[in-house]
């Protein structure tokens, strides 16, 4: 099982790593699954026109040009939904929306709330009753003009379902008594005889009304004292705290938030109710995850440093991520990684806080700053295997997507096998023409002629066909590297001029080798006889990747590298050297 894991891991890896390209072709969160499989997919199809004559490199359709973010060069509908962006922040910081809710309470304040709501119920309910008691007074007059005894009889039908209500038991009986105190007046006009009876009616009626108004009165006072504090509240509001997103203020007059806020935008095809929903999912993410915590967390071990790191930059000045998803053919180090479910969360926070300190210590944000990054993906030994990775790297995929947009300038896939396209084939069409540019696929044989392409050789490690190496005695990425085709069965030869007193150094480097080498010095002086340097021999395709030599001269002349290519391909040879005094040399 872990053999099959672990390819997997490789496999399933690389989506992951596309996910954040994937952002700017996002649409809905709903579509968030559809888009975890895009990065793939977008890989694939493009690998698939590339590796069409066995082995070739393929382009991505149409060539992807970052957009400027100085906001002096955006069209004007992108300056507008820029500005409608801010306002829209602005306005949320206040409502604070990018505040995560407030913990659930104590399960003792719980009980204590019932009550509490319990006690404004009762002060309400006498007011309510002596509303209701009002209510048979504003019918009693029209009773009154009707002057018939109909009334009567109907309003023993209305007090039963009063009676039948609890809590309007008292209104009803005291209605009840006020009905008859009432009707007493229609008596006078009949017989004036009885204007004792109608005054006693008279005043109980307004003992009973009383009440009613007088709790009216006092709840009307209670309400207009208490409609200021709201106002008071607002005034003693303190302004809403500021809100950074990769150290970067999300309003105010840092120059480096636009180009913050035009990911977001650009993420979301400049729709300013989408790309804001974006951001505060992400701002409410990142405060759930705890990243400023994570990125002072100790979680990776020594052999990850292999499977995903940074090195050098390309030639448009962006930092390189490189993903070797091959590592995990050691059952060990996969086992490490993906063992369990606390092993798999603890791999996932690594990779997050390994992206978090690259935007922080690689990228910059300001408007003619490089704040964009490329990912090489190299998908050798990395068979389509379910593992136990898997649902580690579908849940990194969709964290990427979700809250690290346009952070993909170039997305390369190298030494990609013949699966992956057929896998990723029929999911292109869903990728929008924006996506697909950012990514390039590449076979086994052509995956460092197309890095090169992005990246100088100097800056390609070894392990990926270029010269960089980690503490190199005699060259630095500052050493630039010349590129030379060397046709089919055809000879190159490079002649570098040599001081006098000096030691010339040179290394190079023939991908796939399979060629003769030799290296002599020739004086400048004539007469000089030629010193053979390197005798010529052929030199095997599991030769070591980098041809060094050096020579120390007296007098001034030249070092001829001659290379002899028998074979019927062309070949890429790689190629640079210095001169250094003899001091420098002792």
């Amino acid at each position: 099982m872990a053999e099959e894991t672990q390819p997997q891991a490789a496999a399933a890896a690389p989506a992951a790593e596309a996910a954040p390209e994937v952002v700017a072709a996002e649409k809905a969160p709903a579509e968030v699954e559809k888009k975890v499989e895009e990065p793939a997919v977008e890989a694939e199809t493009e690998e698939s026109a590339a590796v069409a004559d066995d082995g070739g490199a393929v382009e991505a359709t149409g060539s992807f040009k970052e957009e400027s973010n100085l906001v002096a060069d955006l069209p004007d509908p992108e300056k507008k939904a820029l500005d409608e962006f801010k306002e829209l922040i602005v306005a949320a910081l206040a409502a604070g929306e990018f505040n995560l809710p407030p913990p659930p309470p104590p399960p003792k304040a719980k009980t204590e709330e019932p009550a509490k709501a319990e006690e404004p119920a009762k002060t309400e309910e006498p007011a309510k009753e002596e509303a209701k008691v009002e209510e048979p007074k504003t019918e009693e007059p029209a009773k009154e003009e009707a002057k018939t005894e109909e009334p009567k009889a109907e309003e023993p039908a209305k007090e039963e379902p009063k009676a039948e209500e609890h809590k309007a038991e008292v209104v009803a009986e005291t209605a009840a008594a006020a009905e008859p105190a009432k009707e007493e007046p229609k008596a006078e006009e009949a017989k004036p005889a009885e204007p004792k009876t109608g005054e006693v009616a008279a005043v109980v009626a307004e003992e009973v009304t009383k009440p009613a108004e007088t709790v009216v009165e006092t709840a009307a006072a209670a309400t207009s004292e208490e409609t200021p504090a709201p106002e008071a509240e607002a005034d003693a509001v303190a302004p809403p705290e500021p809100v950074f997103i990769w150290g970067v203020p999300l309003v105010g007059d840092d120059e480096r938030t636009d180009a913050v806020l035009l990911k977001f935008l650009r993420a979301r095809e400049f729709k300013v109710k989408e790309a804001m929903a974006m951001l505060r999912s992400a701002v409410l993410w990142r405060k759930r995850f705890g990243i400023d915590a994570l990125l002072d967390a100790d979680l990776a071990f020594p052999e990850l440093e292999k499977v995903v790191f940074y090195r050098g930059a390309d030639k448009e000045s962006h930092p390189v991520c490189y993903n070797v998803y091959g590592e995990f053919q050691d059952k060990d180090l996969y086992e490490k990684a993906f063992g369990d479910e606390e092993k798999r969360d603890r791999f996932l926070k690594w990779r997050i806080q390994l992206l978090e300190r690259g935007i922080l210590s690689q990228l910059d944000f300001a408007p003619c700053g490089i704040c964009s990054m490329v990912q090489v993906t190299d998908l050798k030994n990395s068979p389509p295997m379910l593992g136990k990775h898997r649902a580690v790297t579908r849940q990194a995929v969709a964290l990427l997507q979700d809250n690290y947009p346009e952070f993909i300038a170039k997305k390369v896939f190298i030494n990609v096998p013949w699966w992956y396209l057929a896998a990723n084939k029929m999911m292109s069409p869903f990728l929008t023409q924006r996506t697909r540019s950012k990514f390039v696929f590449a076979s086994q044989a052509k995956s460092p002629e197309t890095l090169f392409r992005y990246i100088a050789p100097e800056q390609v490690p070894v392990q990926f066909g270029g010269l960089y190496k980690e503490d190199d005695p005699e060259f630095t990425t500052s050493d630039s590297v010349t590129e030379l085709t060397i046709k089919a069965s055809s000879k190159e030869t490079i002649e570098i001029p040599v001081t006098e007193n000096s030691t010339i150094v040179w290394e190079l480097r023939v991908l796939g080798w399979e060629v003769s080498y030799g290296a002599e010095f020739t004086p400048a002086a004539e007469g000089g006889y030629t010193v053979i340097v390197q005798k010529t021999r052929k030199v095997p395709a599991n030769e070591e990747p980098i041809m060094k030599g050096s020579f120390k001269v007296t007098e001034a002349g030249k070092i001829a590298l001659t290379i002899n290519n028998p074979a019927s391909k062309k070949k890429k040879l790689l190629y640079r050297s210095k001169v250094k005094s003899t001091s420098e040399s002792v």
